[in-house]
């Protein structure tokens, strides 16, 4: 029985370079077939998520949101059932975006994509294809991948990821709350999360809005002190009362002080296997 060929989706913003990824790969891979080309992260997991092809080329530098971002969303939605495509980032040339890359065994192609390094790409996409894991373990070791990039110099946030080493963490927040401006300790926060051009400040007893970037709001924070369970959400560790799995397998976690249940992604799960 021949095996049914293979669909790739590509997310690159610059027209003329996707086309040029496009024309390449038809002669160095004729029976790979592009279900899709897309602009921007949004509509990159958008299409994956409805396509569900086996190889994604994911730009690093996009509108809206990063290749990496995308591969961290798409990668938690995913459904367990099939395993997660080959993944393949596009990327001007970094040096240490490339040395994060290879340290992770994540492939990539340089801008412009050139035919001889496309054809080794290609042979690796195939033959990672041919000798698919089990779906749950092919997840897992896209997430770990992925964990590790997300703190790589030269692909995600390379200012913040430099600064955290060097400055005291954060203590004092000043947070609005309708009109007026509160100053709120750091020792009082249980969480904040992301939302629309806001991060939100929560307390036992408060909400408060900031608007600083949740990436730049972590690298100021005790990563010891506040976990990232979510890319929008980071929780007070010490606050963690109980950490409960749904039927369909999601983590959900309750804070000592509030009633809501936040959801845990697939790329932090692993800190609550030994809990």
């Amino acid at each position: 029985m021949n095996q049914p060929a293979p669909r790739a989706l590509i997310a690159e913003d610059e027209h003329l370079l996707a086309a040029a990824l496009r024309q390449e790969l038809a002669h160095a891979w004729p029976e790979l077939q592009i279900a899709a080309t897309v602009g921007d992260g949004l509509s990159a997991v958008k299409q994956a998520l409805a396509l569900l092809p086996d190889v994604l080329f994911f730009d690093i530098r996009m509108p809206g949101q990063s290749g990496l971002d995308a591969a961290v969303e798409l990668a938690d939605a995913w459904p367990d059932s099939k395993p997660f495509p080959a993944l393949v980032f596009v990327t001007a040339y970094d040096q240490y975006a490339v040395q994060a890359f290879e340290a992770q065994a994540v492939d990539y192609l340089l801008k412009p994509v050139q035919a001889a390094r496309l054809q080794k790409t290609v042979q690796k996409l195939q033959l990672a294809l041919m000798n698919k894991a089990q779906p749950a373990i092919n997840l897992e070791a896209t997430m770990a991948q992925l964990r590790h990039l997300l703190t790589a110099p030269g692909i995600a946030s390379p200012p913040a990821t430099a600064a955290q080493g060097n400055t005291a963490p954060l203590t004092l927040i000043q947070a609005s709350s309708g009109s007026q401006i509160h100053m709120v300790p750091v020792a009082d926060v249980l969480y904040f999360e992301a939302a629309d051009k806001y991060v939100r400040v929560l307390t036992a007893a408060r909400e408060y809005l900031i608007r600083t970037p949740l990436k730049e709001l972590t690298a100021q924070l005790d990563t010891q002190v506040f976990w990232q369970i979510h890319r929008s959400t980071l929780v007070r560790a010490s606050a963690i009362t109980t950490v409960t799995r749904d039927e369909v397998g999601k983590l959900h976690l309750e804070l000592a002080g509030r009633a809501e249940k936040l959801p845990v992604s697939r790329l932090y799960a692993h800190l609550f296997k030994a809990m």
